[in-house]
């Protein structure tokens, strides 16, 4: 007779009004002119207004999704919703942040959120795990970017991006002389930092583990609104404000080994969650090649391939939700979908061609345009690389396919019409 559990269907509505009452206040809040505020901690621009507004759509797309999967998986933690929430005021101060205080309070907010988050399926050992796991490698990446951020201030005794963009315009950044080796290893802390929070290789490791562990709704929030608002900082940080070669070449070496440790990982892989990890490290690969090249071109690009990617994501993670008894959790689990939902088995095909980057699929512009960028700045090693990788994707991506219109399942699952 009543929806279970009730609270968590209308706290998932009230969310999910807030939301789109935020999205209608910032929409009409357009700035005209850049606006610093809280004396020059936060900014509003036009990169800062769309990249919130991208942010917000994304989180009541991932809040729509929650409003039948509470429901079916008989949680009662309206909690997650308040944390989601909390996530996402975090987050759009991250993308207003222009001061290294305010920019490491907005992580660190939003981490301890996810932290809750990954483990809110508390009857599940997987769940404890990942946000175990989470928690740990998330407080050491934390202190190293804390570290980073007091070096810098230490050695320029600033922390405000215009600041010291005026500081380092021209200044040579090496490691020959005390306040040059402090300042350089100063940013490169901040740099593994926010590699790590993004999942790039090297510091990968925790993804696969919390991606599974992780109910399947957190996992589709873990790999959209993170990515928005971390690049959104990384571009003010590292193209803005600590803008040089050396870091062109840190995110070059970084691009090509999560497009070839996430393509030829995936390929192993027959849980669909570890399968969408891996597949999200080669995808920040992909869009590091615009961090690589440095250029107006590059960052289009990425700004471009970060909104596709997270597109698909919702497509994927929405069509993961959509199916009963606990959503297939092995890919061989979609056996024969074109048969029992043929609606569902077309949508998540055409998604996959888009993740692999077939024309004319959104996901070949994504692509297209990066590698565009990538010749443009003379990065041919990094084209060629993400061209091969992509060609081997293909491969684990068609695999969907396959599955769902040729093969036949061990057990039949019913799906929604």
């Amino acid at each position: 007779k009543y929806d279970y559990p009730p609270l968590v269907c209308n706290v998932s509505w009230l969310g999910l009004l807030s939301v789109l009452i935020t999205i209608l206040l910032v929409a009409s809040s357009a700035p005209l002119t850049v606006a610093n505020l809280f004396y020059n901690n936060l900014i509003i621009d036009n990169f800062t207004y769309f990249c919130q507004i991208f942010l917000l759509i994304s989180t009541a797309s991932t809040i729509v999704m929650c409003l039948g999967y509470f429901k079916e998986e008989s949680l009662n933690a309206f909690e997650s919703i308040v944390l989601i929430l909390l996530s996402t005021r975090s987050m759009l101060f991250m993308i207003s942040a222009y001061d290294l205080i305010a920019m490491y309070l907005a992580i660190e907010l939003q981490s301890l959120c996810f932290y809750v988050i990954a483990a809110s399926k508390r009857d599940s050992e997987f769940s404890t795990e990942a946000g175990l796991k989470y928690f740990i490698l998330g407080a050491f990446s934390s202190g190293i970017l804390l570290f980073g951020c007091s070096m810098i201030y230490g050695f320029t005794g600033v922390t405000n991006f215009e600041e010291l963009a005026k500081i380092f315009t021209g200044y040579e950044i090496t490691l020959f002389g005390a306040q040059s080796s402090g300042i350089f290893m100063g940013i490169l802390f901040i740099a593994v930092g926010f590699l790590f929070k993004i999942t790039a290789v090297p510091f990968h490791m925790w993804a696969p583990d919390v991606y599974e562990g992780s109910p399947t709704l957190v996992t589709a929030f873990f790999s959209i609104a993170p990515k928005i608002s971390i690049l959104a900082n990384m571009v003010r940080v590292f193209i803005y404000s600590f803008y040089d070669p050396t870091w062109q070449q840190l995110f070059f070496f970084c691009s090509i080994a999560s497009m070839i440790l996430g393509a030829l990982a995936a390929m192993a892989q027959n849980k669909v969650k570890r399968l969408l990890a891996y597949s999200s490290i080669g995808h920040v690969g992909y869009l590091f090649i615009g961090f690589s090249c440095g250029t107006i071109e590059g960052i289009q690009s990425l700004l471009i391939g970060v909104f596709i990617h997270v597109l698909m994501t919702i497509n994927v993670f929405a069509i993961v939700l959509a199916s009963r008894q606990n959503r297939f959790k092995y890919i061989a689990d979609l056996g024969a979908l074109a048969k029992t939902n043929p609606i569902l088995a077309i949508t998540l095909s055409i998604t996959m061609f888009s993740y692999a980057g077939i024309p004319p699929l959104a996901g070949f512009c994504s692509k297209f345009y990066l590698f565009f960028a990538a010749l443009g700045c003379g990065a041919y090693l990094l084209a060629l690389i993400g061209v091969v990788t992509s060609v081997i994707s293909c491969f684990y991506y068609i695999r969907f396919v396959k599955i769902m219109y040729f093969d036949t399942p061990k057990k039949w699952i019913l799906y929604k019409p």
